[in-house]
């Protein structure tokens, strides 16, 4: 090598011959092709050195080093390789991990951009087994910056990894690795920080740490020996040098945060795997972990997760036995206790109001019924095809004693066998029950399925709601199986939590179905792929006129019964029109109410109906490619008004491609009417979507319940979603972000200050996108109902008292009610200018309130009467842009409109007789509510 290379990295090796290569390699596909790799084998005894230098052969850019005797860790090989490295930046990556492809470039960009000292990156995890990755506390690379010194950024001590860094060679060389023990980068890590006056973060990914599916022991790194007593005390090692090098370096201030990283990270690796250790080992680690806590200033606990400080408590009091209970809550099903006790408003892990166990902040004592927690602990044992459970159920909370008339189930996939709990005489807290599952009786479908579920007890209260958890087992049970009908079954022990999991797996030449399943697809998609239904529907089309008795209705592309179609379906019953009315559902759904006619969409059935239907009526828009039969009668509801740019001028279709655009434009020329709620309306999407036909400007048929009120249904609301009689209602309905679909973004708000600062006088509704992707955390379930697949927003913004939107279209129909907006709009200037693009200054129009951050909601929300009256002027204003024509009748003026003046009739007495009668024969043929037919 003649140039001198920009940046050195040094892979350190022992006995790695086998992934050597594949490290290496990714060193040498960088895009900063000016790199030298610098491998240090700390003395191999396999092939790791044959390896090294065929990789030295092929490649000037790598140099190879070998010690003359194995160090036992990390320090000496890496201080070889800092010595050697010739650039004047350096990496670190073990032989097992790879970079990513830009990692050396963007941060040599960065670092001499920035004039920091170093550049720390985003490690991610990659599990072999299943080829995803996980990002590694991502929350500290969430955002790119420089900072000023550890002080500015404490938090920063959880990255105490070496790999993840781009360093100045002439630091390192300054702040040299430990040679005398392990966890040397956590000491290394420290001396860092205090050397560094800047470092920078960037938010991408850099690093590749694998995860082997199955290493030997003798393969396991320093990181991975977790079972050897001797890995805890070169931690705690470890973590004592690093306290004194900040104090040393006049940081002792920050000596608590990096504490507070000792219990958070390295103390929860021995935590995680706790439960499937034996208790001589629980006990010996009780005594080494416990002399390094007890030094520790009880502040530092005060901020750890609540679960970590009981943990941290139970260390301290010599309880291993506890320390067991407590560490199975950590992870997998995250148990609660068996006890709590609460007091004052606050709840205490256990028997006793100890402040070291309080957990109030998980919120488990004031979840509603069905999210509610109880603790269920099974001894399990097999025989043949016979699963027998001896379960004792732990009611922390007080839920079963404040239930009576509750009922206990064992749910095993889909086979539930009714549970007899009692209470023990003396009493443990704790209900007992026994159980016995015949494995060969459980029905699962066909033939040749595979599957995993994990068992649940079911507590049923006398309204019907159901609450449930998994059963944690003993980690020590050894997995026992069976033989059913070509599938072997396996009853586990899953986790480091070890809850009950049942796996079936094919055997024989079962295992041969998944190969011939593909080959039937292929098949299936020739025969019956969307090619040649389309073909098939337009030759219908072509030949058989349509029914003008029968109308196809469609709401959200089948995905639920709401809208406008679902308002003028039932003014057509209301009617008792003679129309026969069939239902496009994409599944069999719940919410449908009985006697809807249903048809799983895009099915054979489906083009049939589709073919003959005289009237279609829809809220977003029947499959893009099909025509419209010759007769047909197309009613266009669609689905909403507001800000947001639509049509031709929306992401999806403003680019210059025919494709798209003229699919969209056909779909459109299908219309022979268009339900027109407002002026607006018509001024903006009629021409952004190019359609020319008949409007119908009676209003939103949808809005009409919004009109007049429904308190059943405001009732029925609060009654499903268990929302306190007492609590005001806020509905917060953001919309998704077209750049970030499905990625939960679109949920902006911090939900846990608000929960902080108003769950004694709020409940929030959320009512997120269909595609956006946003799970509830638990501890905040007492606050927030997530109601994205509710199945009638109308209910939800009948039981609120205000909404809380962005950008939704909502907003439009909430207007009608007249009741509190809010605006939550940090992002405005981005989503309006880059992300979907608007056709009203919000800020300038909204009848409420329009803010940046949750604080200024939380002030609003305290003085909402007060800030909603100074936006009456502006309300009124939005009001009579897009709900003028908001009168309440909109679903018969529709219907009359569109279909004719259909008077109401009085059903035909012969026909209800025979329904009666056919029914009392055949009880089987009552219509479900969600029957796919």
């Amino acid at each position: 090598m003649i140039n001198i290379p920009e940046c050195s990295v040094v892979v350190i090796t022992y006995n790695d011959a086998a992934r050597l290569g594949r490290a290496v390699r990714s060193v040498l596909r960088q895009s900063l092709r000016n790199v030298e790799v610098i491998i240090a084998d700390d003395a191999s005894t396999d092939d790791t050195g044959k390896v090294a230098r065929e990789l030295q052969r092929r490649d000037p850019r790598v140099r190879y080093l070998r010690g003359e005797v194995n160090s036992g860790g990390c320090g000496v090989p890496r201080n070889q390789g800092v010595a050697a490295a010739r650039a004047p930046y350096v990496m670190f990556l073990d032989s097992d991990d790879e970079l990513t492809r830009h990692a050396c470039k963007s941060m040599l960009l960065e670092i001499e951009r920035t004039g920091a000292d170093f550049v720390t990156g985003q490690i991610s995890r990659l599990y072999e087994q299943t080829g995803k990755t996980a990002r590694y506390y991502p929350a500290l690379f969430a955002r790119r910056r420089t900072v000023e010194g550890i002080a500015r950024e404490p938090e920063m001590f959880l990255d105490s990894f070496s790999t993840n860094k781009l360093y100045r060679a002439e630091l390192l060389r300054r702040v040299p690795f430990r040679e005398d023990m392990h966890y040397e980068d956590h000491v290394f890590s420290t001396a860092l920080y205090c050397a560094a006056r800047r470092f920078a973060v960037v938010p991408w990914g850099v690093y590749l740490w694998h995860r082997a599916s199955a290493e030997s022991e003798t393969r396991l790194s320093i990181s991975l020996s977790l079972t050897d007593m001797s890995n805890v005390r070169s931690r705690i090692r470890a973590a004592r040098l690093s306290d004194d090098i900040l104090r040393e370096n006049g940081l002792g201030d920050l000596v608590h945060e990096r504490q507070r990283r000792f219990i958070r990270q390295d103390l929860r690796v021995y935590l995680n795997p706790l439960p499937s250790r034996d208790p001589a080992w629980i006990e010996e680690f009780v005594s080494v972990i416990h002399p390094y806590l007890a030094d520790l200033d009880p502040v530092v606990f005060e901020t750890v997760d609540p679960l970590l400080r009981v943990c941290c408590s139970f260390i301290l009091d010599g309880r291993p036995d506890e320390l067991l209970v407590a560490a199975r809550s950590l992870n997998g099903p995250k148990a609660p206790p068996r006890a709590a006790v609460r007091e004052g408003g606050r709840t205490y892990w256990g028997t006793v109001a100890d402040e070291r166990r309080e957990i109030t902040s998980l919120r488990m004592a004031e979840l509603p019924y069905s999210a509610s927690r109880l603790r269920h602990e099974a001894v399990v044992t097999g025989e043949g095809t016979l699963v027998r459970l001896a379960i004792t159920t732990y009611d922390p909370f007080g839920v079963l004693a404040a239930t009576p008339g509750w009922t206990a189930f064992l749910r095993f996939r889909n086979h539930r066998v009714r549970l007899e709990p009692h209470e023990p005489d003396g009493g443990n807290g704790g209900y007992l029950s026994e159980a016995a599952i015949d494995l060969a009786a459980i029905r699962h479908g066909r033939l040749g399925f595979e599957s995993r579920y994990d068992p649940v007890i079911e507590i049923v209260n006398p309204d019907g709601r159901v609450t449930s958890d998994r059963l944690l087992v003993d980690p020590s049970t050894a997995p026992f199986g069976t033989t059913i009908l070509w599938h072997e079954v396996i009853v586990k022990a899953e986790g480091t939590a070890a809850f009950l999991r049942v796996l079936w797996r094919r055997q024989g030449l079962l295992r041969q179905l998944p190969r011939l399943k593909r080959a039937g697809t292929r098949l299936l998609r020739k025969v019956d792929g969307p090619e040649v239904k389309l073909r098939v529907y337009k030759g219908l089309i072509s030949v058989l006129p349509p029914r003008g008795d029968l109308a196809l209705f469609e709401s959200d592309v089948g995905t639920g019964y709401t809208g406008n179609p679902r308002y003028i379906y039932e003014e057509l019953r209301r009617r008792n029109a003679p129309l026969k009315v069939v239902w496009s559902a994409v599944e069999a759904r719940g919410d449908f109410p009985p006697g809807v006619r249903l048809v799983r969409r895009m099915s054979w059935r489906h083009i049939w109906t589709m073919a003959r239907a005289g009237y279609w009526v829809d809220s977003h828009g029947m499959p893009l490619a099909y025509p419209k039969p010759p007769g047909t009668r197309y009613l266009q509801t669609w689905h909403g008004q507001g800000i947001k740019s639509v049509g031709f001028d929306a992401p999806d279709l403003r680019a210059d491609f025919d494709g798209p655009r003229a699919t969209w434009r056909a779909a459109v020329d299908r219309w022979d009417a268009l339900v027109s709620p407002s002026a607006e309306f018509e001024r903006v999407f009629v021409p952004s979507n190019g359609y020319r036909g008949r409007l119908l400007r009676h209003g939103s048929p949808r809005c009409d319940v919004l009109v007049h009120g429904d308190r059943e249904a405001a009732r029925r609301a609060r009654e499903r979603l268990e929302i306190p009689h007492w609590s005001r209602v806020l509905l917060y309905a953001p919309t998704y972000r077209d750049r970030a679909k499905g990625s939960g973004q679109s949920v902006r708000a911090d939900l846990a200050a608000m929960a902080e600062s108003l769950s004694g006088d709020w409940t929030v509704i959320l009512r997120t996108h269909p595609v956006e992707r946003f799970e509830v955390p638990e501890h905040l379930r007492h606050f927030v109902r997530q109601a994205g697949s509710y199945p009638e927003v109308n209910d939800l913004i009948l039981l609120s008292d205000a909404l809380l939107t962005d950008y939704s279209s909502l907003m439009c129909d909430y207007a009608v009610t007249g009741r509190p907006m809010l605006f939550l709009i940090d992002d405005w200037d981005e989503y309006r200018r880059v992300e979907r693009g608007v056709y009203h200054d919000l800020p300038t129009i909204a009848p409420g309130p329009c803010l940046t951050t949750t604080e200024e909601l939380i002030e609003v929300l305290r003085d909402l009467d007060g800030t909603t009256a100074s936006f009456a002027t502006k309300y009124i204003a939005f009001r009579k842009t897009w709900c003028a024509n908001e009168k309440g009748h909109a679903s018969a003026k529709v219907v009359d409109a569109f279909f004719g003046p259909f008077h109401a009739q009085a059903p035909d007495p012969a026909e209800v007789w025979e329904r009666a009668l056919s029914a009392a024969r055949h009880p089987s043929r009552l219509p479900l509510p969600g029957r796919l037919r």
